[in-house]
């Protein structure tokens, strides 16, 4: 399966993959096979609203093998627009499906973010890694870090930061630093590893440790995830989801509608 064979779907500007989350798998395990690196963005509405205004963010989709979906609003666009996606790709679940295809071949991941460990507590970053591994026979772990916050501003921690990723010659890394940090990332690490494939993952890290619940399947399934990471962190989201993300999906959707 090659990744050209995508016709991407335009939303305001981006293209996504009309891919389904089982494609990705395959699309990336045979990327791999083949020494192909690549990156993964999975853009959600919030995402997609600052692409609009912040180059760097268009920067990070221009620079992406495969772009998915990881927003039920924007399926609905796709679909309003004729042109339907298949499905949700969600980051917080291609972090296990992903590490469950490389599991199969017996490949490695790294794995970049969580909360940190207090006192002598594992970090998160490692107890994700941990999950992971025993629920994928075969998965190899090649490293985990939990950087300090702040970490970026710090030229000598940034770089030892990528050295040692890169000394760790993974198949895979998940970055889950909160976008877009994760992406100025895995733009520092790709020269260093062209052969990796690069997922920046938001809060999957968290979900994987166990130490931030992701919403029930019911409210992924209905677009309704967003409703439970407001309930979890209204001071932190509010803003975002109903002042800015809110007005924004409503407008995708009404531009959808009347480009048919």
């Amino acid at each position: 399966m090659l990744i050209e064979a995508f016709d991407r779907v335009r939303l305001d500007g981006t293209g996504f993959d009309p891919i389904t989350e089982v494609e990705v798998v395959a699309v990336v395990r045979e990327a791999i096979a083949a020494g192909r690196g690549g990156r993964i963005v999975t853009p959600n509405i919030d995402i997609l609203r600052q692409a609009q205004r912040d180059p760097a963010v268009r920067a990070y989709l221009d620079d992406a093998e495969l772009i998915v979906a990881d927003g039920m609003p924007l399926v609905w666009a796709s679909r309003l627009g004729g042109n339907p996606l298949p499905e949700r790709v969600a980051g917080s679940s291609l972090i296990r499906s992903l590490s469950s295809g490389l599991g199969r071949d017996g490949r490695s991941i790294f794995v970049i973010g969580g909360t940190p460990g207090a006192q002598d507590q594992v970090d998160g970053a490692t107890r994700a890694a941990q999950r992971l591994a025993a629920e994928n026979p075969g998965l190899r772990i090649a490293g985990t870090l939990c950087p300090a916050y702040g970490f970026e501003k710090d030229d000598s921690a940034y770089e030892k930061l990528c050295a040692t990723v890169a000394e760790a010659e993974p198949d895979l890394v998940f970055v889950g630093l909160g976008f877009p940090k994760q992406e100025s990332v895995v733009d520092r690490l790709r020269a260093a590893l062209p052969r990796a494939w690069f997922m920046g993952c938001g809060a999957a890290v968290n979900f994987v440790a166990g130490d931030v619940e992701r919403a029930p399947r019911w409210m992924q399934r209905s677009g309704l995830e967003w409703a439970h990471r407001l309930g979890t962190e209204p001071r932190r989201l509010a803003g975002r989801y109903l002042k800015h993300d809110a007005p924004y999906a409503l407008k995708l959707l009404v531009q959808a509608r009347r480009s048919v």
